[in-house]
């Protein structure tokens, strides 16, 4: 995630490839109450799109704790963060990200716009992305509602194998992106889906260049009351507000 805020600084397209494309799957990941998978035989690729579509058709809100590990390959470098994901399913999708190590940030997107809070520095960075919705609504495509036989619209998806994963039996699909413009920043996506509620419980992002972010997900729990103003960033009234494009 520390490689998410430093590229949106440069470059919004490259943030919104990664970004939304980590935090937008996370909603669909299952409570550690449902990992518990079964065993499945000759599972196809359809099956489980199928399958993962039902499942994201009853998710609406979801909070979870959240644990992003980005490794450059060529150092042999590995930085983390963690901290909290919060979720509300609508026509405008909110989510809100608060980073809580190694360093305080707060990342809020919602109505096609996107706002990090940095609280060392007391600055709001603000991103205009009413232009870029084309590139929202291709990883909205990861499950966020949209009926996963779009998802091959934009990716080839190959199911490659079944793998237990913690406590849980996955099928792990993985997805190359069929659009130039995406593949020349993300090479493949590899989701792990669990078997018993047919949900993400993991996702590893491939940058064209060889490096990779790998999502996790704790303490999940979906469809809950959350109020409007958890998707509010409650930055300080002196917080210098400052327009990124």
């Amino acid at each position: 995630m520390g490689l998410v805020c430093n590229v949106m600084r440069n470059d919004l397209k490259i943030w919104l490839r990664v970004f939304l494309a980590c935090t937008m799957a996370l909603a669909l990941a299952p409570p550690a109450s449902a990992r518990r998978g079964k065993h499945h035989a000759d599972l196809t690729v359809t099956e489980v799109l199928s399958q993962m579509n039902e499942a994201s058709k009853k998710l609406h809100t979801l909070s979870a704790n959240l644990q992003y590990t980005k490794v450059t390959v060529l150092v042999d470098d590995k930085s983390t963060e963690s901290g909290q994901l919060f979720y509300r399913r609508g026509k405008s999708p909110e989510i809100r990200i608060d980073i809580q190590k190694p360093e305080n940030k707060v990342i809020v997107f919602h109505k096609n716009r996107g706002e990090i809070l940095l609280p060392k520095i007391n600055q709001i960075q603000e991103y205009d992305l009413e232009q870029k919705s084309d590139l929202i609504q291709q990883f909205l495509l990861l499950g966020f509602g949209t009926d996963t036989n779009e998802l091959k619209k934009s990716y080839d998806v190959k199911y490659l194998r079944e793998e237990d994963l913690v406590d849980d039996t996955t099928a792990l699909l993985e997805l190359t992106p069929r659009r130039g413009n995406v593949s020349a920043q993300i090479s493949k996506i590899q989701i792990w889906v669990s078997e018993e509620s047919w949900l993400p419980t993991q996702q590893k992002f491939f940058e064209a260049g060889g490096d990779y972010l790998v999502a996790v997900y704790s303490g999940v729990k979906v469809n809950r009351l959350l109020p409007g103003s958890t998707f509010e960033l409650n930055a300080p009234d002196n917080a210098k507000r400052v327009k990124m494009n």
